[in-house]
């Protein structure tokens, strides 16, 4: 009965939502909290808050793109976060978190 669900449309769907809430989720934590004040968005803990809880209700729940309220809306809130905060932050870091390639003598 489970092997059914791979033929679903509708379950890739949500293994794709729950993938990019989770990466999301992931990013907004490895970002420094001088950052998100730097680049005027809401504190880190905000950002956390309501993608973890975004992720939190999908997994509980089951992430139910056409049916659920809570599915977009906090689909919407990472979205929110991937084309306005996380570019603003990666402009600021250099784009790597706070982390950089480069070694004492120059890039490597």
């Amino acid at each position: 009965m489970l092997a059914l669900d791979y033929l679903n449309p509708f379950w890739w769907v949500a293994v794709a939502i729950l993938g990019f809430k989770l990466f999301v989720l992931l990013d907004a934590a490895s970002r420094r909290e001088d950052a998100y004040r730097a680049a005027d968005k809401k504190t880190k803990q905000f950002w956390l808050v309501i993608l973890g809880i975004a992720f939190g209700l999908d997994l509980l729940f089951g992430a139910m793109p056409l049916s659920s309220f809570l599915t977009l809306a906090g689909l919407v809130a990472a979205i929110v976060y991937m084309v306005d905060v996380r570019p603003a932050i990666r402009a600021l870091t250099g784009g790597s978190g706070g982390r950089s390639n480069s070694g004492p003598y120059g890039p490597w």
